[in-house]
């Protein structure tokens, strides 16, 4: 049961980043913005080469490059490990882990086939406040770690009120 979850939360979220991503390349330019509702929320196709938010994108790219590239390999066997330990009914934590993978997968792709990473949901407040650029990739590992979070909780929880008794 867990490997349904976690294989196919893998590849629906590499297909829908790469599908998405995909789209912005075809039809936008770089830099090109969309406002779908103003004041609050656009498509703007940014090139990121840093990590979530743009971290380290300005350090030197002899270290950057290396860094970005070796990173989401071992993260890939670090959740690879966890996926394997996790008991077979747990399908929840199975998807979350599915979720981080596919999403790690997704930006290191575009890395490795471009150069950099391909972000454009852009939310913001008019023009005095903006969230950083983001896709769904980088979605889909928030979501990942929120569910691996809430289920750790939720799990750490039972298990005291059982403890208990």
């Amino acid at each position: 049961m867990k490997a349904a979850f976690f294989f196919a939360s893998i590849v629906v979220v590499i297909l829908a980043d790469q599908w998405t991503k995909s789209l912005v390349l075809a039809r936008f330019a770089y830099g090109e913005s969309l406002a779908l509702v103003p004041d609050w929320f656009s498509l703007t196709y940014v090139r990121n080469t840093g990590a979530a938010f743009g971290f380290l994108a300005d350090a030197n790219p002899s270290f950057r490059v290396p860094f970005f590239l070796v990173v989401p390999l071992i993260a890939m066997v670090v959740l690879g490990l966890l996926y394997r330990d996790l008991p077979k009914t747990s399908r929840y934590r199975a998807m979350s882990l599915g979720l981080v993978s596919g999403g790690a997968l997704g930006n290191l792709i575009d890395r490795v086939r471009l150069g950099y990473v391909v972000d454009f949901l852009d939310f913001h407040w008019r023009s005095s406040w903006y969230f950083p650029a983001f896709n769904v990739a980088d979605s889909a590992i928030c979501i990942g770690v929120g569910i691996l979070l809430l289920s750790t909780f939720k799990q750490e929880g039972g298990q005291r009120a059982s403890d208990a008794s």
